[in-house]
C-alpha cells in the first residue's frame, strides 16, 4: 500500500508518467420493446423485460497527473487482451518518447510480463516489458488503483441499457472525452494511511 501511495506522490514527469490500469466486465443488455419517450410530467418509461446479449470488457488507463484517460472495449479480458492493451499504451503517441511507464495495477494473474510473451514474439515482448515499471496494489486494496475509480464512475454513468459492443464502445469514447476535462486530486498519503488504517499495521510490544 505504501509503495503505491508513494508512487502517486512522485512529481509529474512526462518521461516517467504514472498510469493506473484496470478492467471491468460489462453485461450487454438490450431492450425487448422500444422505451416510451418522456412527456411533460411523465418520465421516460422502459419495459422491465430485457434481452441478454452476452458480455464485454472495458480496459481503462488513467494518468492522473496528466489528466489523460484511454478506454478500450474488448470481447474478453484474457492475457492476450491485456498484452495488446498494454502494447497500444506503450506505443501511443503520448508515451512514445517516455523512458518508462510507471504502471499501477491489481494482482490479477493476467497482469504480468509473462502475458506479453504469450501474445507476442520474444523480442517484441521484451521491448514492451522494458518500457514498464509495474507496481501492484495489495490484495483487497484494489481501491488504491486510480483506474478502478474511473471505471466505477463509468459504471454509474451507464444507466441506460447497452445491448451491443459497438454501443458500449461509443459510450466509452464519450466518457473518455468528457472525463479528460475533469481533474483528479489524489490526497490520500502514506502518512494518512498510517493513521487512518492503523489496524492494518503490525504491532510490537516492548518489554
Amino acid at each position: 500500500m505504501e509503495d503505491v501511495l508513494d508512487v502517486y506522490h512522485r512529481p509529474h514527469n512526462p518521461r516517467r508518467p504514472v498510469v493506473g490500469l484496470d478492467e471491468k466486465p460489462v453485461q450487454l443488455v438490450a431492450d425487448v420493446r422500444q422505451p416510451l419517450p418522456p412527456a411533460p410530467g411523465v418520465p421516460r418509461r422502459r419495459d422491465h423485460e430485457y434481452k441478454r446479449n452476452g458480455a464485454a470488457n472495458v480496459f481503462a488507463a488513467f494518468e492522473p497527473l496528466g489528466n489523460w484517460r484511454r478506454l478500450a472495449v474488448t470481447e474478453r479480458r484474457t492475457r492476450v487482451d491485456w498484452a495488446h492493451f498494454v502494447r497500444d499504451l506503450v506505443d501511443a503517441p503520448r508515451y512514445r518518447d517516455a523512458e518508462v511507464i510507471v504502471l499501477v495495477q491489481d494482482q490479477l494473474n493476467t497482469h504480468t510480463p509473462a502475458s506479453l510473451y504469450e501474445a507476442f514474439a520474444p523480442a517484441e515482448a521484451k521491448r514492451i516489458a522494458e518500457k514498464l515499471e509495474i507496481h501492484y496494489t495489495p490484495k483487497h486494496g484494489s481501491w488504491l488503483n486510480v483506474a478502478e475509480i474511473e471505471l466505477s464512475v463509468l459504471g454509474r454513468r451507464l444507466k441506460q441499457r447497452v445491448g451491443h459492443r459497438a454501443k458500449l464502445a461509443e459510450a466509452c469514447a464519450a466518457f473518455e472525452r468528457d472525463r479528460n476535462r475533469a481533474r483528479v486530486n489524489w490526497r490520500f498519503t502514506t502518512a494518512d494511511a498510517r493513521i487512518r488504517l492503523k489496524r492494518l499495521y503490525p504491532t510490537t510490544e516492548l518489554w
